[in-house]
């Protein structure tokens, strides 16, 4: 039987947390390009902004795939959702940020659009009116905030169940 390598007892902490790190800084950077660029006003161009999924079930994949040769199933599902709460936390500093100090008539701007495609799809004034007053609560910087916080952590649980039995199989 070989001897397992010596390692920094620190370094299996570390691991989730740059990773988190990484996915919470590269998620911001790109909601802001999306800002800067103008891009979240572009009914076509809108759907970028969720490439932060794919972003992040890359960055968990690598992260477990790095930590498996010493994890078990559960301390790599652990990782990953470390990874992805310290992620949050970032991405839901940002996301204040973007909404309320950057790009303050974010949610303004959104409810024109919205407001605008749903008269194209022949929706009535009343029935936009109701859409839009059922999506209000998320129209605010807290609210947008959480749910992006909250779909980090859903995302990287699902991909840390799925990529930790994918990588203990191998």
């Amino acid at each position: 039987m070989t001897p397992r390598p010596q390692t920094d007892p620190e370094a299996p902490l570390l691991i989730p947390f740059r990773a988190g790190v990484l996915l919470g800084a590269l998620a911001v950077l790109w909601t802001f390009v999306m800002g800067f660029t103008g891009w979240y006003r572009q009914p076509t161009l809108l759907f970028l902004l969720w490439l932060v999924i794919p972003l992040q079930i890359v960055i968990l994949a690598g992260m477990l795939r790095l930590t498996a040769p010493t994890a078990g199933y559960f301390r790599q599902v652990q990782n990953g959702v470390a990874a992805s709460v310290i992620a949050s936390l970032i991405i839901a500093v940002g996301s204040l940020l973007f909404t309320t100090v950057v790009f303050p008539s974010y949610f303004r701007e959104m409810e024109a659009l919205g407001r605008l495609r749903m008269a194209h799809q022949g929706l009535s004034a009343d029935q936009i009116e109701a859409l839009v007053k059922a999506q209000a609560p998320m129209r605010t910087p807290l609210g947008n905030a959480f749910a992006g916080a909250l779909g980090t952590w859903l995302t990287g649980l699902g991909t840390s169940l799925v990529a930790a039995a994918w990588f203990r199989r191998r």
